[in-house]
């Protein structure tokens, strides 16, 4: 006797089946009886029923059979509990129903008792998949404790809950029940029951159960509640809000899950993510989890491992380059650097031993008294400058120069880092050529060497100009070859009692990084000075001024003056401590003059730093005025142009 596959009401031949299904199940008009399932073809709806719910097709059957079993033999079971009264069927056809009669019965949940039960989700805390019982359902009789009591025609029937079987189908042969029979036992599939011991809680609410059967089907009655309610938030006290639901813009009903905050549009979505949930959880609870997660996470460890410890090498050697760079690697100041250029001359045999020595004790005599050897001084070169200008240029329109400056250059003790140091002297030699600036207790009777220079800024220091300077080479110079800048000159000038100022050209004002903004305010500090009281200025101007210390990142030279071309192009003149003596006497002879010159010009395109700071001289200071600016000195203030 052919049997619908989805609603299992058997048929006496093939065309009243056929009939059936055109009639009672019409093509792509179809809704699956489990679930919500609906507007899917035969075809599909039959593999449907077969897959997700195999267990209660299988389940439909054994009470049909039982049912046509009962009918044969006359005997209807007394434990049935059937009532006369009729009750609608969730299917198309004749088939098992499941009614709610005690409310109290389904764990407190408020969920609707006519609700059927479905089965088409399997979902319990250890993740081991068990084939749903139709006639099993929840009840919870002292605390959290299930009672379910058995009769003749189902495996399980649980307090508070009838089973109704409609109208017994028409008798069949008994060939046709054995291959109804041999093809239900083809489809079953049973996995082994759980750990009796182990408890199951349920995700949504406080119960504990032992058997995940009953988690399941109690798991489903949540969901069940929250697929057929259309409520967002249930009254207080009731324990039917399996998980929090919200809308989106587009009236959506979506579902969160309790555990994170992802949210999704159906039940079966969520049920699946919660279980991951709890797979996850229990597995890394107990410590066993998976060996490819375990290998992950030696890898990730590994390899963050790895990555710190060559970050903190590259720390360590990136810190000691720029310790090295900066002369603050320990490796020893001007003296020892001095006698290791010497040592390495003599072994080369470009020096001889005794002169060596000679020359040995003449430094440790210069650094005793503090005052420079003056080997690497070149005198006269802005008188040289003057007498070039009268004879020659003839197509520069004016030409402002500073005071009287000698050149002092880079020597062996020194070379690399000492920059700052030499053009420090060579604003000393021009402050010491002035009256103003030789006043007592303001500059040094002599001309200081770099050791002293670096004596002359710690006490500086000491006297609590600066501190932030201070604190950045750790209060110490001497025996290092530390470079210095800007703040560290205005810092000795300040407490020598010399009027400076710091003007910060902090970025490029004109194409192609250039500076137009430094030229000309180098400019009006020579030009505004010498044209007071005239109308036009002279073609060839010397003044009194002091030079112009120049400093930018890695190096730092001295404006001595000053060119302005007849086309309106102006052009600074630089003294470069890089610049040997040697090369600076060029500058004293008439005939390479012009030759040398060109080395001392710089124009706007010659300047591309991205940032100028000058330190200029502009009096004298008095007592009073230099302890403000010490007491203002804690926060050194440039100006800034622009």
């Amino acid at each position: 006797m052919p049997v619908c596959d989805i609603c299992c009401e058997e048929l006496v031949s093939e065309s009243d089946l056929k009939t059936h299904l055109l009639l009672s199940h019409l093509e792509n008009v179809m809704s699956c009886p489990f679930c919500s399932l609906s507007g899917v073809s035969y075809d599909e709806l039959n593999f449907h029923i077969g897959t997700a719910h195999e267990e209660k097709e299988l389940d439909l059957q054994d009470t049909l059979a039982a049912d046509d079993s009962a009918a044969e033999s006359g005997q209807r079971s007394s434990a049935d509990s059937v009532q006369n009264q009729t009750y609608p069927s969730p299917f198309i056809t004749d088939a098992l129903t499941v009614k709610l009669e005690n409310s109290s019965a389904t764990c407190n949940s408020g969920l609707n008792p006519a609700s059927p039960l479905p089965a088409s989700h399997m979902f319990c805390q250890d993740n081991r998949m068990a084939a749903p019982n139709a006639g099993i359902a929840l009840t919870q009789d002292q605390g959290a404790t299930s009672s379910i009591k058995s009769s003749p025609r189902a495996t399980a029937t649980p307090k508070g809950i009838k089973k109704l079987v409609g109208p017994p189908p028409a008798p069949s042969m008994n060939n046709e029940k054995d291959n109804t029979t041999e093809h239900r036992k083809s489809k079953q599939k049973r996995l082994s029951s759980p750990n009796k011991e182990k408890l199951f809680s349920c995700p949504f609410c406080s119960l504990v159960c032992g058997d995940c059967f009953i988690l399941q089907e109690h798991v489903e009655l949540h969901l069940q509640h929250q697929a057929t309610s259309e409520a967002t938030i249930p009254e207080a006290g009731t324990s039917a809000q399996v998980c929090s639901s919200a809308r989106n813009e587009s009236g959506l009903q979506l579902y969160e899950c309790p555990m994170c905050s992802a949210a999704f549009v159906d039940n079966s979505s969520l049920q699946e993510h919660v279980e991951l949930h709890l797979d996850y959880g229990t597995a890394a609870a107990a410590g066993d989890l998976p060996e490819d997660i375990k290998l992950v996470q030696q890898l990730q460890e590994e390899e963050e491992k790895k990555r710190k410890e060559e970050e903190a090498k590259r720390e360590e050697k990136d810190f000691k380059q720029l310790q090295k760079v900066f002369g603050m690697d320990n490796s020893g100041g001007y003296r020892r650097q001095m006698e290791r250029n010497m040592e390495r001359a003599v072994s080369r045999g470009q020096m001889a031993p005794a002169e060596f020595h000679r020359k040995r004790a003449e430094m440790m005599e210069s650094l005793a008294s503090g005052v420079d050897d003056s080997r690497t001084r070149t005198m006269g070169v802005l008188e040289a400058l003057y007498e070039f200008y009268q004879r020659e240029a003839r197509d520069i329109a004016h030409v402002w120069l500073c005071a009287e400056t000698d050149h002092y250059s880079t020597s062996g003790g020194d070379k690399g880092w000492g920059c700052g140091y030499r053009n420090f002297q060579m604003l000393l030699s021009a402050l010491k050529r002035m009256e103003q600036y030789t006043a007592p207790n303001t500059l040094p009777d002599s001309l200081p060497s770099i050791p002293r220079v670096q004596a002359l800024i710690e006490a500086a220091w000491a006297e609590g100009i600066d501190p932030q300077g201070a604190s950045h080479f750790n209060k110490n110079l001497q025996g290092t070859r530390a470079w210095i800048g800007a703040t560290e000159i205005y810092a000795v000038l300040t407490a020598h009692r010399v009027r400076a100022r710091i003007v910060d050209f902090h970025q490029p004002t004109g194409p192609r990084n250039t500076h137009p903004r430094l030229f000309e305010w180098v400019k009006n500090y020579f030009s505004l000075h010498c044209s007071r009281g005239s109308r036009l200025p002279p073609r060839l101007v010397k003044t009194n001024l002091p030079p112009i210390y120049l400093q930018h990142h890695g190096h730092s030279r001295t404006i001595v003056g000053i060119e302005e071309r007849k086309n309106g192009s102006v052009c600074a003149l630089l003294l470069d401590p890089g610049c040997s003596s040697g090369d600076m006497k060029k500058l004293l002879n008439s005939n390479t003059t012009a030759a040398f010159l060109s080395r001392m010009r710089k124009f706007p395109g010659h300047l591309k730093h991205a940032q100028y700071q000058v330190v200029v001289v502009e009096g004298v200071l008095t007592p009073e005025e230099k302890q403000d600016r010490v007491l203002h000195s804690r926060m050194l203030r440039a100006e800034r142009i622009p």
